[in-house]
């Protein structure tokens, strides 16, 4: 038995391409440096995992768990989040590149307006570390369903996350500071909607690509 390795996946943009939402400094740090942690420490999880398998230490085996979870989780999530944006002022950027997903968060929560304002709400209102989801519910084109979950719990199947937000202070402190709802309000100039159509309507193990 041998154990898998991750590497980092290369960002679908230029560094400086989500600009002025989010600066090129952050996306450097947040993608060379944050999302490559989790990757080298999943990737020595998944050896000890190896290792402690073939000697039978089921105790090991055991504590092994939660740093697969949290770091496998780190992985998930950040390869999702950089596809869910792009640069702004682009078609992908426009509601209307998603029909299928519009018309369904309408049906949800009556306007667009309405929806974007309960997602900010519950962005706003996380404490500490973690995640804000529009998620589609048991599959694809599912009940949507905003989710919030901690530090890098991802989302799990059969439940599809059709975008999600990244809200550790290392997304957004260096140029928001304290301004959270800055970073929040923000998110929406950058939002890929095209990518959060296809999970949606295809669902995102076929898109994801570890």
């Amino acid at each position: 038995m041998s154990s898998q390795t991750y590497t980092l996946p290369p960002l679908p943009y230029a560094y400086d391409a989500l600009e002025p939402v989010i600066s090129k400094e952050i996306m450097e740090l947040h993608h060379q440096r944050h999302h490559q942690t989790y990757i080298n420490n999943l990737n020595a999880a998944f050896s000890a995992q190896v290792s402690a398998t073939a000697l039978n230490n089921v105790l090991t085996l055991v504590s092994l768990q939660q740093k697969i979870r949290f770091h496998g989780g780190g992985h998930i999530n950040h390869s999702l989040f950089w596809k869910n944006l792009t640069p702004p002022n682009t078609t992908a950027n426009d509601i209307s590149a998603a029909p299928t997903l519009r018309e369904a968060i309408i049906t949800r929560w009556g306007s667009h307006e309405a929806f974007v304002k309960a997602f900010n709400n519950e962005l706003l209102g996380l404490q500490g570390s973690g995640w804000g989801w529009l998620v589609s519910k048991g599959g694809v084109k599912g009940r949507l369903e905003i989710v919030i979950t901690k530090d890098q719990d991802p989302v799990n199947e059969p439940d599809v996350p059709v975008f999600g937000v990244d809200m550790w202070e290392h997304a957004y402190y260096l140029q928001y500071l304290n301004n959270k709802a800055g970073y929040v309000e923000g998110i929406w100039k950058i939002l890929n909607w095209v990518e959060a159509e296809k999970r949606y309507t295809a669902g995102a193990e076929s898109l994801l690509k570890l």
